[in-house]
């Protein structure tokens, strides 16, 4: 059985509610970069500080285009274009975390597992397609399985409310600060796994922030202090 949390004496941390982009698939760089080509053909400018700034509080690339005048119509047109660009990328590009696999047959003995992301079910499947990670979850909950995106809480309440769980029963894995709030804002711990796209953010009030995905299984069976 795995311990209880600190200041926790009668529940103990049953579930894992991950994050997938950036935390099972090195997916976030391409989806940043997609949108910063696309952008740049319209005449704008997308740096990753920028964009992790605007992602940070849960708001789009696309604002900068509305900033520049362009109509929704456009933007949509836009959008799509970097839907169908990024999925080029999900299918050519490097985009496996080594030792995922590993890991998550080691935890799924221990914890039941589900994945709660902010991806369109489009291209979650299109990353799964010929994958063999997802055998190690109850459930998926994808960009249309709640009403409002992270940092909101409603992906990880919906998470919750699908286990039949406790909030202190559950930790989530999270690569970014908007994650991490959102897990907060629905009153569970998260510890952070740093991806190299989105190290540079706010990480404060992580249960833990670990370097590589190797780490969890130790900190999930002994959780430390939440770091501030």
């Amino acid at each position: 059985m795995i311990p209880a949390l600190r200041g926790n004496t009668s529940l103990p941390v049953r579930y894992l509610l991950w994050d997938h982009d950036g935390v099972l698939v090195d997916t976030e760089r391409w989806y940043f970069e997609a949108s910063r080509q696309i952008l740049e053909k319209i005449g704008l400018s997308l740096s990753d500080e920028v964009y992790l700034a605007l992602m940070a509080d849960g708001r789009s690339c696309w604002e900068l285009a509305r900033v520049a005048g362009f109509a929704e119509s456009a933007i949509t047109a836009l959008r799509a274009e970097r839907d169908a660009l990024y999925q080029e990328f999900l299918q050519s590009k490097p985009i496996e975390i080594p030792d995922v696999q590993q890991v998550l047959a080691q935890l799924a003995g221990q914890c039941r597992m589900a994945i709660v992301t902010t991806s369109r079910r489009e291209d979650f499947d299109l990353i799964h397609a010929g994958r063999n990670l997802l055998r190690h979850f109850e459930f998926v909950l994808t960009l249309e399985d709640y009403a409002r995106c992270k940092p909101f809480p409603d992906p990880y309440l919906a998470g919750i409310h699908r286990f039949g769980a406790e909030p202190s029963e559950v930790i989530a894995i999270e690569d970014s600060s908007r994650g991490l709030r959102s897990a907060r804002a629905a009153g569970i711990e998260c510890i952070v796994i740093r991806n190299s796209f989105t190290s540079s953010m706010d990480f404060s009030g992580a249960l833990q922030i670990l370097d590589s995905v190797t780490e969890l299984p130790k900190t999930v069976a002994q959780p430390p202090p939440r770091q501030v």
